[in-house]
């Protein structure tokens, strides 16, 4: 009987060593910040604000300078069901001071993105404007802000003259004194340790050992979510609707942001990795009607069915043209009087008159510098009108300057090119030229692809004539 008592107080024995050695008390399991800010990420990504705010707060808890952290904390604040904006702005605010502790442009601009969000969903309009305007300092590309923009324009335009909401309270940096977060952090987390460790407890009644129970899983999403780089769109007409489909799987629709105004379209969701997408067309190509347009966020997809104001309308593309770049591509009526540059290079000021008109100047070899062509042309035709009219009236025995201008013009036919004064008189020229002189112009014309002309054998035999475009334009061979 001893003997088989003392082998059941050995075999006890050895099972509670078992049990202090397995599941000591004194050595706790490690739970790393690093696993808490990753769930907290995948809680975002699955919209699940509740578990998000549980994992970030569990993560600050351990490093309260991390900026990020309080963004993503405000963000999942701001969309949880139901939103708790004034935790949300004392995280954004947070954050906006440790990224400007920090140096970090990006960050600071994200953060006062977040405040700006949470001060519009407390109808601190005022402050939420002022928020706006920091962050487009900062990031001017940011997609999302527009729309931000025009929703505090809206409420401010709404709202009474003069009243609260209006009104700018804040400061750029807020005052905040950020060396009490991490004491802060740790006494509102009694549950977590020093080193974020969990310990097991012993139940002093008996040698078993209680062991804490698992994480609940991080729910899975309804779908996959197409990722931002490959949504698409895609649109096509009635005579009274233009529909137009954004092909996006996995859009959220409590958490969508849908704008249809009369001259444009936007819609704004979160995506997996905690920012946001953002698709906007504006202005549109033609007005359409707001109150007859419709959405639906499907499954796989966005649609929108757009009214046209003008039915029977038929849109060429779906963004139109704003009306300052309407207005810098319009041709001017006036021949580009209103432009100082074209004005300055176009004419001359006559001190005593109108503008004179000038001729544009074309490459030249002569050493005399450049020739006015239409000038010469001009003066070519009036004095054949004049040879004609005195030949008429006057007599056989009139001055004789005006019986050699009439030899000279007896060849000039302006019809033989089709009442092209300039190429007559270019004609005439090579038809009285010598053969030095010819050679020259065919081979200048020729060689320069018919962007100079020179008489200068001289010169032009020297080597190949370079193509000289006229100024702001550029020569380019034949299927370029």
């Amino acid at each position: 009987m001893e003997e088989i008592m003392s082998k059941h107080m050995a075999d006890s024995q050895r099972s509670q060593n078992s049990e202090s050695i397995t599941f000591n008390k004194d050595k706790p399991i490690q739970h790393s910040t690093k696993d808490a800010a990753s769930l907290g990420a995948e809680a975002i990504a699955t919209s699940n604000w509740s578990l998000a705010i549980s994992h970030y707060t569990k993560a600050i808890s351990t490093h309260p300078q991390a900026v990020d952290y309080y963004i993503k904390r405000s963000t999942a604040y701001t969309r949880g069901s139901p939103s708790n904006p004034t935790s949300a702005l004392e995280d954004a605010e947070t954050a906006v001071v440790l990224a400007h502790n920090r140096g970090k442009r990006e960050l600071i601009a994200q953060a006062q993105l977040r405040r700006g969000i949470s001060l519009y969903s407390l109808r601190r309009y005022g402050d939420a404007r002022k928020c706006f305007e920091w962050v487009k300092k900062l990031a001017p590309k940011e997609k999302s802000l527009t729309i931000w923009e025009a929703k505090v324009e809206e409420k401010l335009h709404a709202s009474d003259p003069g009243s609260s909401n209006t009104n700018i309270t804040i400061t750029e940096i807020p005052d905040i004194d950020i060396s009490k977060l991490g004491k802060e952090a740790k006494t509102s987390s009694p549950a977590v340790g020093t080193n974020n460790q969990i310990p097991l407890s012993t139940s002093a009644s008996t040698s078993s050992t209680q062991i804490p129970k698992a994480p609940t899983a991080t729910p899975k999403p309804e779908g996959v979510q197409t990722p931002a780089n490959k949504i698409r769109h895609d649109w096509y007409q009635s005579t009274d609707s233009v529909t137009i489909t954004l092909l996006a799987k996995g859009v959220p629709k409590d958490s969508a942001i849908i704008d249809i105004q009369a001259t444009s379209l936007s819609i704004t969701f979160p995506l997996p990795t905690g920012a946001d997408y953002d698709f906007s067309l504006e202005p549109l190509f033609a007005a359409i009607d707001p109150a007859a347009s419709t959405h639906k966020i499907m499954s796989t997809k966005v649609e929108f069915i757009l009214k046209k104001a003008v039915p029977g309308q038929k849109w060429k593309t779906l963004e139109g043209v704003s009306s300052e770049e309407a207005a810098k591509t319009q041709p001017s009526t006036n021949g580009g009087a209103d432009d100082p540059v074209k004005r300055a290079v176009l004419t001359a000021t006559n001190p005593t008159g109108p503008p004179i008109s000038q001729a544009p100047s074309y490459p030249t070899s002569s050493r005399t510098g450049p020739k006015n062509w239409d000038k010469l042309a001009d003066d070519l035709t009036k004095k054949k009108d004049t040879t004609a009219k005195k030949s008429t009236a006057s007599a056989p025995e009139d001055d004789a300057e005006d019986d050699a201008d009439a030899v000279a013009d007896e060849n000039y036919d302006e019809d033989d090119d089709g009442g092209d004064p300039a190429n007559a008189f270019f004609k005439k020229i090579f038809k009285d030229a010598d053969p030095d002189t010819k050679r020259a112009m065919m081979k200048s014309y020729q060689e320069s692809n018919g962007t100079a002309l020179s008489t200068n054998w001289a010169e032009v035999g020297k080597g190949k004539v370079e193509t000289s475009p006229p100024d702001g334009m550029v020569a380019r061979k034949w299927g370029e």
